[in-house]
């Protein structure tokens, strides 16, 4: 009979592996510290902790199906590109599916993670509890990551500015518990 450590040493080797391969195709190291305190802040479990640093890693995998004019875009999208980027959290699903193993459990979390608390998000338009909870803590930090950093079209917002923001969609755009918790977590670190 195998051991303990003959069983569960390769497998976090391989979820290691993993995590560093998603590291290297990501520059979301920010955002996977930050959904990592803010899941640990709201007491979700060891596996659901890396479930989110994966989720959060591959958020938005499914871009690579987007044409580059249509992500890189200045101004509105048409509504047939519009469509074309809701529907990247489909296709980033189909490819961690394929991948499997530890990569496809964080699929449904991948697809979930531009859903809204309201039911206004996409691909699904899920509301509140149906929102895997990884998803909406993903959701939100991103949200508070897009808000605080300088992108090509704007200066970041001032953190204050920003934490601002979530508390007004609190209960619409974002759960209300992960925008609690993110506000803490984010004074705290601030400082």
């Amino acid at each position: 009979m195998a051991t303990y450590e003959e069983i569960v040493a390769p497998q976090e080797e391989l979820a290691r592996a993993y995590r560093e391969t998603a590291l290297l195709l990501s520059a979301s190291g920010a955002l996977v510290e930050l959904v990592s305190t803010v899941g640990r802040m709201m007491g979700l479990e060891t596996d659901q902790i890396r479930r989110l640093e994966l989720g959060a890693l591959l958020h938005d995998v499914g871009k690579v199906g987007v044409p580059k004019e249509i992500l890189d875009k200045e101004g509105p999208l048409s509504p047939e590109e519009r469509a074309m980027i809701e529907q990247h959290p489909v296709v980033g699903q189909a490819m961690l599916e394929n991948v499997g193993g530890l990569l496809g459990e964080v699929a449904l979390i991948v697809r979930s993670s531009h859903e809204r608390f309201d039911g206004r998000g996409y691909p699904d338009g899920l509301a509140g509890e149906a929102v895997p909870i990884e998803s909406r803590i993903i959701s939100c930090c991103d949200a508070f990551q897009a808000m605080t950093t300088d992108r090509p079209y704007r200066a970041a917002l001032p953190w204050e500015e920003a934490l601002s923001r979530l508390r007004k969609h609190r209960g619409t755009q974002f759960d209300p518990e992960v925008v609690d918790a993110l506000v803490v977590v984010a004074r705290i670190h601030r400082r």
